[in-house]
């Protein structure tokens, strides 16, 4: 395939609710939106993750599109691609980081080849499952009661794993509680986002007592050294978001003990092809995968959504339903839940369909690349 246009579209998506972690609150939510299209007319769409602050990883949306811009669409289009996984590497040549504006391009590419060869994008990337196991993300609520309300609301619409967002001030109590209401058989997790320090090692042993499933990114993001004394510490697995940014880190984690589950983010990664690579590891050593969400649109949905289907994706993702958070999708017909389900499309490409009037509705501002440019 030969990539001819790229165009690229920020939209802004209004969430159902504010949701904060503990670097931070999200109210509406910036998305970078790709249309790509190929010589032979083909087209589709990808996301980038990234989000409006550099609060989770020192890329933002700004950032990736003057990257897609001025470094990354150059080395693409107009170039013979026999395989998506060759874009991966042909993008991150002599350029460091910047692995989320790279993903957009590098997914994209892989759903195309989805489209030209008449396949669901699952089955491209060998994917098994014909549907995943949903969990839920709770961002920090402002009491105890709060976030138990919460919690049992989304046991009650069946989500299979309820991961509860907590920081120094919002933790235990916090966690105590919904233990308490929802019985010692209710899949819980905790989820730091880097809010803690090796200071706070006997305060987060009390987490043990709780049965959870794992403890995700208790400590600084780029620190595996410390994490790996941590785990030692601690009967309760942690699980390494952010400290993974590529096979080799998840290497190093197997090796230091760092984790004993790892959350896949193609983005945070890249891209397809060094996730399947992390996948393809944990598997080999046991280590149990999940994948986790950064607040996408249907269309991101739709790419993870394909991932999780990987048979070492053990683990319910946070993969929530289009409504979950948007009182409108940008995709036809939206994600939903059955029973604690989504169902893997069976039809070529992502799934889904994007209500195109809508985003076009909703574009705040686009430029496209290729054989024209324009604002």
């Amino acid at each position: 395939m030969r990539l001819e246009r790229i165009v690229l579209r920020e939209i802004g998506l209004q969430l159902r609710e504010p949701f904060r972690i503990s670097s931070g609150e999200t109210v509406e939510r910036r998305i970078l939106l790709l249309e790509l299209a190929d010589a032979d007319g083909a087209g589709v769409w990808s996301e980038c993750v990234a989000g409006e602050l550099p609060n989770y990883s020192a890329e933002t949306l700004d950032t990736a599109w003057l990257a897609i811009r001025e470094w990354f669409a150059p080395r693409l289009l107009g170039v013979e691609l026999a395989d998506p996984a060759r874009a991966g590497e042909l993008l991150a040549r002599g350029i460091r980081g910047h692995r989320m504006a790279r993903a957009a391009l590098e997914m994209g590419l892989w759903a195309l080849s989805a489209v030209r060869a008449g396949r669901p994008l699952a089955a491209v990337l060998g994917g098994t499952r014909a549907a995943i196991e949903v969990g839920i993300s709770l961002g920090i609520q402002p009491s105890p009661a709060a976030l138990t309300e919460r919690a049992a609301a989304a046991l009650a619409q069946g989500y299979r794993r309820i991961k509860l967002k907590i920081q120094p001030g919002s933790d235990l109590a916090y966690v105590r509680a919904v233990r308490s209401a929802l019985g010692s058989s209710a899949p819980l997790m905790v989820d730091a986002n880097n809010a803690y320090t090796l200071a706070d090692t006997t305060h987060l042993q009390q987490l043990d007592e709780l049965g959870l499933q794992m403890i995700e990114q208790p400590l600084e993001h780029e620190d595996l050294l410390r994490h790996a004394e941590l785990q030692r510490q601690l009967r309760t697995p942690l699980c390494l978001d952010e400290s993974i940014t590529s096979l080799a880190r998840a290497e190093d984690m197997i090796a230091l003990g760092a984790g004993r589950i790892i959350n896949i983010k193609p983005g945070r990664l890249g891209g397809f092809a060094e996730s399947l690579r992390v996948h393809e590891l944990c598997a080999r050593h046991g280590v149990p995968v999940w994948c986790g969400g950064m607040l996408e649109s249907g269309v991101g949905r739709a790419y993870n959504v394909a991932l999780a289907s990987l048979p070492n994706f053990t683990m319910p993702g946070d993969i929530s339903p289009s409504a979950r958070y948007w009182a409108r999708d940008i995709v036809v017909p939206q994600w939903t839940m059955q029973a604690g389900t989504i169902t893997v499309p069976g039809t070529p490409g992502l799934g889904v369909e994007v209500d195109v009037d809508y985003v076009r509705h909703l574009t705040v501002r686009s430029e496209t690349l290729g054989t024209s440019r324009g604002q």
